[in-house]
């Protein structure tokens, strides 16, 4: 077994995933896995980043299926004994002027940046080494979903004591509020992604707490992040950021030095706690 320690970059083939494993390389002391759901893209990623002079892994994973993500956490867990690094990047939006119907593009966002990165945190989470690193990479639009979300909702995804349980039956709702065609009535915004990006900051708040309660004292720091309007094929080609800079607050959560006591359960933009 291995003593190297190790990073996985979720959704790493391009775009902000692919500049995060661009910055691990450089900056963290150990193995770097640039994963994929596309075997073949996620290897021409690898070959990118060896013209740069930097020595990626790969593995593939799709994290919307739970056998892709039981099989990296075995090779974890037999290569290496565990996780020191992980990025929750993979994520999924639908244009603007897409017209598949409302209900299908909530049921789809939802299933991956929501359902299937908790299925990740469920499987991996338990991997985490002393003083290991977990980013979920949000969004500032979950923020924005919240407070447009009716008052009750906005109470219950604020909520200090919220489970992850409850959390999970409000996403489910989402979904089939949308469904009934009442998303609206129910207090709802009409962002499948802002939602499943509010869950997302709402999950990682909940798994701090249950860190603090089962791994106390092993100093593990996980936070939730925005790395702002990016340059990708998801956001379009008007974003005011390159990659490399949307990468900045990712990476920057995912070396927090040794011993640093936070931050820890937040929501962080620029490098900076935003309030929830």
């Amino acid at each position: 077994m291995s003593s190297t320690p190790v990073a996985v970059v979720t959704g790493s083939n391009k775009g902000i995933g692919l500049a995060i494993v661009r910055a691990l390389c450089k900056k963290f002391t150990g193995d770097v896995y640039l994963t994929a759901r596309d075997i073949q893209r996620g290897k021409e990623a690898v070959a990118k980043l060896q013209e740069e002079g930097l020595k990626p892994q790969f593995h593939q994973l799709d994290i919307t299926d739970l056998q892709s993500i039981q099989t990296l956490r075995d090779f974890l867990k037999e290569k290496y004994g565990g996780l020191n690094v992980l990025v929750n990047n993979a994520g999924i939006a639908f244009k603007v002027a897409d017209t598949t119907p409302f209900a299908i593009q909530a049921e789809v966002t939802l299933r991956t940046n929501f359902f299937a990165t908790r299925d990740i945190c469920r499987e991996l989470l338990p991997l985490m080494k002393p003083n290991g690193r977990v980013v979920n990479v949000s969004s500032m639009c979950g923020a924005s979903a919240l407070s447009q979300c009716s008052q009750d909702l906005q109470q219950k995804f604020r909520s200090e004591t919220i489970t992850e349980e409850e959390l999970v039956k409000l996403m489910e709702k989402f979904v089939e509020d949308t469904k009934k065609g009442v998303h609206e009535k129910e207090g709802w915004p009409s962002t499948a992604y802002g939602v499943s990006k509010t869950g997302l900051t709402v999950l990682s708040r909940i798994q701090a707490r249950q860190l603090n309660e089962t791994r106390k004292g092993d100093g593990i720091l996980l936070n939730a992040c925005c790395p702002g309007w990016v340059r990708t094929d998801m956001a379009g080609p008007k974003a005011p950021k390159s990659p490399d800079e949307g990468a900045e607050t990712p990476v920057y959560l995912a070396l927090l030095p040794l011993g640093a006591d936070g931050p820890h359960g937040q929501f962080v933009s620029d490098k900076t706690v935003q309030p929830w």
